[in-house]
């Protein structure tokens, strides 16, 4: 199976200072509004997605959900979750007070990849 999404080196390293200091982690990437389509970090729980609401795999072993519209725009890309340095658009993510943001790289599947892709659950 080809996995959706995949996770920096930096990523990684900013998910396992999170995990140490409030435990278990989630994600969630919104669709727009006030936070943008930022992807939000919180404590397991801390979030509740919506209806089909789609979690695309996961990272670091924690759930990484994507808002079900923006899912549909953006099914047959793969993500990979970064960090940058600086604020994002908004300030609930637990990496902000860090002075840190994650962010998305997508890039489309090619042809071969889109008959392996491993499925989606959906909320």
């Amino acid at each position: 199976m080809i996995s959706r999404i995949d996770v920096s080196d930096a990523a990684k390293s900013l998910i396992k200072t999170l995990s140490d200091q409030h435990g278990d982690l989630m994600f969630y990437q919104a669709g727009g509004c006030c936070e943008g389509t930022q992807p939000q970090c919180f404590e397991k729980g801390g979030f509740y997605p919506r209806m089909n609401d789609a979690m695309i795999g996961l990272v670091e072993g924690y759930e990484f959900w994507v808002d079900r519209d923006l899912f549909e725009y953006w099914q047959y890309s793969h993500f990979t979750l970064d960090v940058l340095e600086g604020f994002g658009p908004g300030g609930f993510s637990l990496e902000t007070p860090l002075g840190k943001t994650f962010k998305i790289h997508y890039r489309l599947f090619n042809e071969e990849e889109l008959k392996e892709l491993a499925p989606v659950i959906r909320y």
